[in-house]
């Protein structure tokens, strides 16, 4: 597996750091697990990287220049595209996800390396525009970031920047309009480009039956009336199916949730990154620590309620339900505070259980949303009510387990890193909760297979809720994004369900 490149100048860093999350989240959807993603990641990044150097990529605005390529985020994505393609061509198609398998080896998949002129509309409408446009209009839709990041970024002055992306989405629509006139198609095709024209500029313009027969019929029709139609709302999707192809739209809901969580409203208490309202994002924490308050007291009752039961009662099978999809970069995997710490700075043991939101892949295996766990799984299990019993463990943690851990600096760049944990059991486990310590001041952005909350140094990683249960002697296996400040050493205390872990 070929190493990721190393950057020629900050710019170039900085670069790396913003498009490695979005290259590792598609990754994420298109294989069957984190190891697995980013090999898948690294190797995309690597080509994606060696094609943008080709072409002389800048990545500021430039006046009159006109891109020879995509813009950096879609060119790295289809570059994961291009990367499973090859796996399934050399026999590697068992690492993919089944479904992706049978659309690479579909017609769907064809069209995007076809013939260009048969391409789809989106992408060659986006490729067509000059790349500082293209990356405004990306940015914006896609990655859902708000404008002050997006104008920062690009160097546009912020007071500009929504009419510059107004005027970006008409240039995209133009551009789309032209492509679809180019298209080798049908004459019913043909006969109705015109009217398709007309009828997508306006709002409040009526569709003829006919023409809405044919679009529900026709599917180059149909993609190119998605990009021309500016207002509804579409446009998000109709750019990353067109551009991304299988699990584009599952991608975009990944990104809308990773900037959701970027802004605040996944994670209480941390800070907007990305230069969004700051009003908007303490509202929408203020929501969500009123929603999880409200949640703990409810599960507080009914714990409180089975106690009281006669005969002790029996353990309660308490899932956590699921507001985020569980695979997606949360990390900060190096140092942590010293063993001796407050234990109470641990968000452990409490006496009542945390409120947690991780969800896994669905099971028909239709990509979806995006991984970012931002509280903890929870489990409540019923315990004997005799007041001289020993103290049952806390409703949000399984029973202690022997263990020994291994921490894998995967990658490191400027002010980032992107780290593996694995942790080996002796014991069954039907819940995990995983928590270490961080010296240096390392935050965790991102994390998949994990839900993730973090005190001070102290990181908390529990089970999704599709990989709970783990074996006797048996592995689990969770990776993380972080970013890091001056020294980046490694964690220490690590402990698996309360019990102390041997490090490897």
């Amino acid at each position: 597996m070929p190493d990721l490149p190393i950057p020629q100048d900050a710019a170039e860093a900085a670069l790396f750091s913003e498009c490695w999350d979005a290259v590792l989240s598609y990754a994420d959807l298109c294989t069957s697990g984190s190891l697995t993603a980013n090999q898948l990641a690294t190797e995309a990044f690597a080509l994606g990287m060696r094609e943008a150097r080709d072409t002389d990529f800048t990545p500021v605005r430039s006046l009159g220049r006109r891109a020879a390529r995509l813009p950096m985020i879609p060119l790295l994505l289809t570059a994961v595209r291009t990367t499973a393609s090859s796996w399934e061509a050399e026999g590697l198609g068992h690492k993919l996800d089944p479904d992706l398998r049978l659309w690479l080896n579909s017609e769907k998949a064809a069209r995007f390396t076809g013939p260009p002129l048969q391409r789809p509309v989106a992408l060659r409408g986006l490729r067509d525009m000059q790349e500082a446009d293209a990356s405004l209009l990306w940015l914006a839709e896609v990655e859902a970031l708000p404008l002050p990041s997006v104008a920062r970024r690009l160097g546009i002055d912020p007071a500009v920047a929504a009419q510059e992306l107004e005027q970006v989405r008409g240039l995209f629509r133009d551009r789309c309009h032209r492509a679809h006139l180019d298209t080798p198609m049908a004459a019913e095709c043909r006969s109705y480009a015109r009217l398709l024209d007309a009828v997508t500029r306006s709002a409040g313009a009526d569709t003829p039956e006919d023409l809405s027969r044919h679009l529900a019929t026709c599917v180059q029709c149909a993609e190119a009336a998605a990009c021309l139609r500016l207002h509804g709302g579409g446009l998000p999707a109709a750019l990353a199916g067109g551009v991304i192809g299988w699990g584009g739209l599952a991608y975009l809901e990944r990104r809308r949730r990773a900037a959701e969580v970027r802004l605040g409203a996944g994670r209480p208490g941390t800070g907007d990154h990305d230069g969004g309202d700051p009003k908007e994002g303490t509202g929408r924490g203020r929501v969500l620590r009123h929603g999880l308050l409200g949640a703990a007291v409810m599960i507080s009752l009914v714990a409180l309620g089975v106690s009281m039961m006669p005969m002790g009662g029996g353990s309660g099978d308490d899932t956590a339900t699921a507001s985020h999809d569980d695979r997606q970069p949360v990390a900060d995997p190096t140092s942590a505070p010293s063993p001796s710490a407050d234990p109470s700075a641990t968000p452990t043991a409490s006496a009542a259980p945390s409120s947690s939101a991780t969800a896994g892949k669905p099971v028909d295996k239709n990509p979806d949303p995006e991984p970012q766990g931002t509280s903890s799984a929870t489990a409540s299990t019923g315990g004997n009510s005799t007041a001289s019993a020993a103290p049952a463990p806390s409703p949000t943690e399984p029973a202690a387990a022997t263990c020994q851990v291994s921490y894998d600096l995967v990658n490191q760049w400027t002010d980032g890193f992107q780290a593996t944990v694995t942790v080996t059991t002796t014991q069954a486990l039907s819940g995990w909760r995983v928590q270490w310590s961080f010296r240096d001041g390392q935050k965790v952005t991102q994390m998949w297979d994990a839900s993730v909350s973090q005190s001070g140094g102290r990181v908390t990683a529990d089970s999704a809720d599709y990989n709970q249960s783990v074996s006797a002697n048996g592995t689990l296996s969770f990776g993380f994004l972080g970013t890091w400040s001056g020294k980046n050493s490694s964690p220490f205390a690590f402990t698996l369900n309360g019990g102390s872990c041997s490090s490897s």
